[in-house]
């Protein structure tokens, strides 16, 4: 690059960026909160159940009416987000998300308590994109982007194993409301910060009107997979409704795909998700989380169930895995970025994460922690943090300004449509397994102290089942990161933030945000 180009780019910096890092503070703060939530409330759950005299069948809908709230209003928050501005969208989410975290709290029946969770889906679903598409539009030079989404994702990726920690910590020594209140801190200091720091650079809104019948194909296409898959958990994948509920989100999905390539102005432009670089990436990252999601569950039965952990304890014992997202993500992938092509971190990624999962399928009762669950762990966050980073960076680099929040939303919906077939997959594997080896030993245990431990190795033995799937799961991710990602160095090339941007130059041109 020349020096008078050199110089053409250092002025083209928009003076309303310099608080950018203060503003990431502010991002990572609400994304933390994000996260928190989705863990944070399960450690809570027995206890809200018992005080709130929520059935056994009705129990669900404590998560339930998030996921669902949350992953059918994604797509349709990432596009509020382009219309509104970000900056609007972003602090509108968390004084609603601060909102029904307090409605929560405050519960005094279970149906309060399902709407409270409905509503901060509701909110999270505006809020999570968002975030996202901020740091998309604010962070343009290689080496900033690179350091902005190692934080991200390192928070996005440990955030989950912390609210573990946290939700166990305010169970066990204060209330489970306060697995709610805890939200409206964070929420309050989270946007008082965007207010004043975040300066959105401008020229970036989507003017188009909004796209009623995709946002309706879509919201409902997405809700009835989630449902699916969340009652094919509990209710078996063969029952009426749940294949209703599949061929009813195969067919307004496929809907929604026909009209958004025949609208003027559609609610997710297939530009975005056809792209082969974005396609892989939204691909992986949803198998990767199908992985992920099965075994937060598994391990925590197994440390509480079969260790004897308690909550707080069973918390800190993720916290090598937090540790190596947090490593993989902030040191190893924003180091390597900007110096070698995406998917020599995503594949290799995924490949660690899958052998600290291979050490898990060998777990027995009295398995060691600090020899093998340790080992695996770090191995897991490594793997995972590094993958991560990249991933959420080139995820949304090179999109159109007025594309920023629908192609994060998009990230998001990967997420949470993952989330959801893990947890109902594995956890219905590892059912299978461990019935079917109870019923094969359990005629040899006579007195109950051995049917006890029958019953403990039938749960230790499906777990290790679902985890080999898991496995399986997370190299077929490596195998789509290597063969569909073939964008060059993610961020090793400006990112022209324009109305006409839609790919990489790399001409040596100022980078503009108008």
């Amino acid at each position: 690059m020349s020096e008078t180009a050199l110089k053409a780019r250092g002025a083209a910096a928009p003076a309303g960026d310099a608080n950018r890092w203060k503003a990431l503070v502010f991002i990572a703060l609400a994304q933390l909160m994000v996260v928190l939530d989705a863990t944070i409330v399960n450690i809570a759950l027995p206890h809200a159940q018992t005080d709130l005299g929520i059935s056994d069948g009705n129990r669900q809908w404590v998560v339930t009416a998030y996921a669902l709230a949350f992953g059918g209003l994604l797509l349709f928050g990432g596009r509020i987000a382009d219309k509104w501005g970000r900056k609007r969208a972003f602090v509108t989410g968390l004084a609603g998300f601060a909102l029904a975290s307090a409605l929560g709290g405050a519960a005094t029946s279970g149906p309060m308590m399902f709407g409270a969770r409905a509503l901060q889906g509701v909110f999270g679903a505006l809020l999570a994109p968002a975030a996202l598409s901020l740091l998309a539009v604010m962070f343009t030079d290689a080496k900033e982007r690179a350091k902005a989404f190692g934080i991200y994702g390192a928070i996005a990726g440990g955030g989950g194993a912390v609210g573990l920690i946290l939700g166990g910590f305010l169970t066990q020594y204060l209330n489970w409301r306060w697995t709610f209140f805890v939200n409206i801190p964070f929420a309050i200091v989270a946007a008082a910060g965007a207010y004043f720091v975040i300066r959105e650079p401008e020229g970036g809104r989507n003017r188009a009107p909004l796209d009623i019948p995709g946002v309706i194909l879509s919201s409902l296409g997405l809700i009835a997979l989630v449902y699916g898959f969340t009652r094919a958990e509990s209710d078996g994948w063969g029952d009426a409704l749940t294949v209703s509920m599949f061929v009813a989100s195969a067919v307004l999905l496929l809907a929604f795909a026909v009209v958004e390539s025949r609208v003027k102005a559609p609610l997710l432009p297939l530009r975005v998700v056809t792209d082969r670089n974005r396609g892989g990436i939204y691909l992986s990252l949803g198998l990767a989380i199908i992985g992920m999601f099965g075994l937060f569950l598994f391990l925590t039965y197994y440390l509480q169930v079969v260790k004897g952990y308690s909550p707080v304890k069973t918390g800190f014992a993720f916290l090598p895995m937090v540790a190596g997202m947090i490593t993989g993500s902030t040191q190893i992938g924003t180091r390597l970025m900007t110096r070698i092509p995406a998917r020599f971190l995503m594949g290799p990624g995924f490949l660690v994460a899958a052998l600290g999962m291979l050490i898990l399928t060998q777990l027995k009762i009295d398995s060691s922690y600090g020899t093998q669950l340790l080992p695996a762990m770090v191995l897991l966050g490594l793997g995972m943090g590094t993958a991560f980073m990249p991933a959420m960076s080139l995820a949304t680099q090179g999109v159109e300004p007025r594309d920023a929040g629908v192609a994060s939303a998009m990230v998001n919906t990967s997420q949470q449509v993952g989330g959801a077939i893990g947890t109902a997959l594995l956890n219905t594997i590892a059912a299978s397994a461990t019935t079917s080896y109870v019923k094969d030993h359990i005629a040899g245990a006579t007195a109950r102290p051995q049917q006890q431990l029958v019953q403990l190795q039938g749960m230790v033995h499906g777990y290790s089942t679902a985890i080999w799937f898991a496995v399986g799961i997370l190299a077929v991710a490596a195998l789509i990161a290597f063969t569909f990602v073939n964008a060059g160095r993610p961020g090793g090339t400006e990112v022209i933030v324009g109305e006409s941007a839609g790919v990489e130059d790399e001409v040596p041109v100022p980078v503009v945000a108008h």
